[in-house]
């Protein structure tokens, strides 16, 4: 028997394993060995009777409690993204995820923008690690292996009850987890308006031995022009002034080129796309979520996603990654200010250093 609880790619799909496949939903919420499909509704016993939970207001549901060694392979979620309370459930509801009886969370993001679904609002998203189908069916495959314990939650902080949230968290457990496994983590962050000359921090204050393996961010534009030209920083193993690794542009770091442009006739037209390691899947300067007493405008909206998965950053003692805020027009390069939030993503050995806090709901909420 192979038991190396990695070897998941598709050439291995015929090597048996010792591996024990469970799943938890609304209706096992323990993932117990038998225990799926009991609950009971109009139809009879073992007939859709729990296939979703309400979020009440201001309280956190735990969605997932693992005892033992395992990994967890996908899990998929769907919510509304509107209630009568307010527009921005995305925003306003927070994941976090817990290895091993840590008391500070190695996740913490709001839960659209852990899909890459910023702005509090959903678009199709069709990478290989993150992927958002219509409609808001919220899916992850990043594996994410524990040793002792996996608790994953959700926090409610709409003004109002959540009904109709889904959910299920597919995941294999093994007698044992290689000792080089590293610890999956995901933090978000936002500057409403960045610093002028000042680099806007994606990650920083990392400790340990690691990789970094993506980038998500929700970008809104607040001046004219071209928004791109800052370049991608990663500081690692004691850099200080200057980085190990540093781009060329924004546009270059998600993998497009020239702005994303083409032109159709005398107009210059952006292009979206979304690819399995790299992508820039929406663009919209119109609100959708307003009321017919207002117009629907709002600064230009702009997700983006690079996953490190072929060339992972690796460090050994501590990371920071940065990204200029940098524009260019007919006078040429200028620094800039605008709306930017981000997730990062990476696997690092535990412990790591706890989080800042969270902005505050309304903080959060998109421009």
């Amino acid at each position: 028997m192979m038991n190396n609880p990695f070897l998941n790619s598709l050439s291995y799909l015929p090597i048996i394993t010792d591996a024990k496949s469970r799943s938890i939903t609304a209706e096992n919420p323990t993932g117990e060995k038998g225990g799926g499909g009991k609950e009971s509704s109009h139809l009879g016993p073992s007939r859709k009777g729990r296939p979703c939970i309400t979020l009440k207001e201001g309280e956190t549901a735990t969605l997932a409690e693992i005892n033992g060694s395992g990994i967890l392979q996908h899990f998929w979620i769907t919510v509304t993204d509107t209630t009568s309370a307010g527009f921005y459930v995305l925003r306003d509801l927070v994941l976090r995820m817990y290895w091993d009886g840590e008391a500070e969370p190695s996740v913490e993001v709001p839960l659209g923008d852990f899909f890459c679904s910023g702005f509090a609002t959903t678009h199709v998203v069709n990478s290989l690690p993150i992927v958002c189908n219509p409609t808001r069916g919220l899916n992850c495959y990043f594996p994410m292996p524990f040793r002792k314990k996996a608790l994953i939650t959700i926090e409610n902080q709409h003004p109002g009850d959540i009904e109709g949230f889904f959910y299920q968290f597919n995941y294999s457990l093994y007698d044992s987890i290689p000792n080089e496994a590293a610890y999956f983590h995901a933090q978000w962050r936002r500057e409403p308006i960045t610093s002028l000359t000042q680099d806007y921090v994606i990650l920083d204050n990392v400790k340990g031995k690691g990789q970094y393996i993506g980038t998500y961010m929700a970008l809104s534009t607040l001046q004219r022009y071209w928004w791109g030209e800052g370049e991608m920083k990663f500081y690692m193993d004691g850099d200080e002034e200057y980085p190990t690794i540093c781009g060329t542009g924004l546009e270059d770091y998600f993998g497009g080129a020239w702005g994303f442009i083409t032109k159709d006739g005398d107009k210059a037209v952006e292009n979206t796309y979304s690819t399995p390691f790299l992508g820039y899947p929406f663009y919209s300067n119109a609100e959708d979520k307003y009321s017919d007493q207002f117009m629907g405008d709002c600064p230009p909206m702009r997700s983006l996603y690079r996953w490190h998965i072929m060339d992972p950053i690796r460090f050994d003692r501590d990371l920071k990654v940065t990204v200029q805020q940098i524009g260019v027009c007919n006078r040429g390069l200028f620094e800039r200010q605008d709306d930017v939030a981000s997730v990062a993503y990476w696997y690092q050995t535990e412990p790591h250093v706890a989080f800042k806090p969270l902005m505050a709901r309304e903080q959060r909420w998109p421009r």
